[in-house]
């Protein structure tokens, strides 16, 4: 139980990050920043569902179909960016959203069984990291 609370806790933290670096700095407004905005903000969804589907107690196959739609998701606003270093962030993200698809798969069908916090941490932490790369490649666009 330790170890869930210990992964909620790090995922709160870096949601909250990822939430200050989505509102951006203020300032100089370019013709590319409404749809930065909305890249970063649909980015911001796409990651808070994924990192939450994987800290829930979901059915293992509900929560690899969730993921996968997530990850249409990204397909989808990759489709819709013209920005290439934009394009390949979204492209790592996506890689780890299949990832964690995948790696929801191995978890027990019983959600009263013991999920590896560790694994499912590093799940979640890999997401943010790319969702992060995204804001970042879309704000320095």
């Amino acid at each position: 139980m330790q170890r869930t609370t210990t992964s909620v806790a790090l995922v709160a933290a870096g949601l909250l990050l990822l939430a200050g670096c989505a509102q951006g700095g203020g300032g100089g407004a370019t013709p590319a920043a409404g749809s930065c905005d909305a890249v970063n903000d649909e980015v911001r969804n796409i990651s808070n569902g994924a990192q939450n589907a994987l800290a829930s107690t979901q059915a293992p196959d509900e929560m690899h179909e969730y993921l996968e739609s997530l990850s249409e998701r990204v397909d989808d606003l990759s489709d819709q960016v013209e920005d290439q270093a934009v394009e390949d962030a979204l492209e790592v993200l996506d890689e780890r959203i299949d990832a964690a698809a995948d790696f929801a798969e191995t978890l027990p069908a019983d959600p009263e069984a013991e999920r590896d916090a560790d694994a499912i941490a590093e799940q979640q932490a890999g997401i943010q990291e790319a969702a992060s790369d995204v804001t970042a490649a879309c704000t320095a666009e």
